[in-house]
């Protein structure tokens, strides 16, 4: 994980990064990472997109652990790396909230984790390349 401004902005304009953002309309960023419908992926070449694709994020089996209601005092379990899997080539992934567990698969995978309250997609990636994105981890439930 990049520590400073000037560092995160050294990264992003030397070499082409990958970020994936998290949509169930393809315009704006869900407000649950396990829940989103979509990944639009980005590549970054020298600060610039130069590519964005849409992968489907058709996992019935996590979709219904993660819609399910869970009682009281319990958390869901499920296997996020199913869930990374497909933004494993990615450098950041940008969401409105996500839980802990998945924060920190998406670390362990070399991917950083980005809470942002910014909804809608084009300026949170605008943002993230001028180096101005705010994280919120206090979104993490």
């Amino acid at each position: 994980m990049i520590g400073t401004f000037e560092a995160r902005l050294e990264k992003i304009t030397e070499k082409t990064l990958k970020i994936a953002i998290v949509s169930d309309d393809h315009q704006t960023i869900s407000a649950h990472f396990g829940r989103a419908q979509f990944y639009e992926i980005f590549t970054i070449d020298a600060g610039k997109v130069t590519k964005r694709e849409t992968v489907s994020r058709s996992f019935p089996q996590l979709v219904a652990v993660a819609a399910a209601p869970e009682p009281e005092g319990e958390h869901h379990h499920h296997d996020h790396n199913a869930m990374i899997t497909p933004i494993a080539d990615c450098q950041a992934l940008l969401s409105r909230g996500m839980g802990t567990g998945a924060h920190l698969s998406l670390q362990e995978h070399d991917i950083q984790p980005i809470i942002t309250d910014i909804r809608d997609i084009e300026l949170a990636l605008e943002a993230y390349v001028a180096g101005t994105l705010v994280d919120h981890p206090e979104k993490l439930h």
